[in-house]
């Protein structure tokens, strides 16, 4: 099968989908999301203009009938098996981000998982992490 989209398209995707699943994007989660584009190593490659472009494209799969399944099939299909772990862990820092992770954010989360055939005691470990870095007093 042919490649559809990029990795950065597919990691997009990923918290794009993950700040929406609660069908509100906060201003938190757009923030999260620009900071890891412009930061983050596996995006050194991709111009951060194009952002709203690939943002854009995921909300217009997922309005449609089917939507989230073909998110998932997309990215399934297209990002590499050495950034699963990665976009399972850019997914939590959008989730996190508000301090307040929604039952549907879990429910995503666990798609993720059983996508990218992730064990739980990997996804533990992130999503510990995530818990220890946005700790506060």
């Amino acid at each position: 099968m042919a490649k559809t989209i990029s990795h950065h398209q597919a990691l997009i995707y990923i918290m794009v989908t993950m700040a929406g699943v609660d069908r509100a994007i906060s201003d938190l989660e757009l923030g999260r999301i620009g900071r890891i584009v412009q930061t983050l190593p596996a995006f050194k490659d991709f111009d951060p203009e194009r952002l709203v472009h690939v943002a854009q494209e995921c909300g217009e799969i997922l309005s449609a009938d089917g939507g989230l399944d073909a998110i998932l099939g997309l990215i399934k299909q297209d990002l590499p098996a050495p950034l699963h772990e990665c976009a399972y862990a850019l997914a939590v820092e959008v989730a996190a981000v508000d301090l307040a992770v929604q039952a549907t954010e879990i429910r995503f989360l666990a798609m993720l998982r059983d996508t990218f055939g992730l064990d739980k005691l990997t996804t533990a470990a992130i999503e510990r992490g995530a818990q220890a870095r946005l700790a506060r007093i």
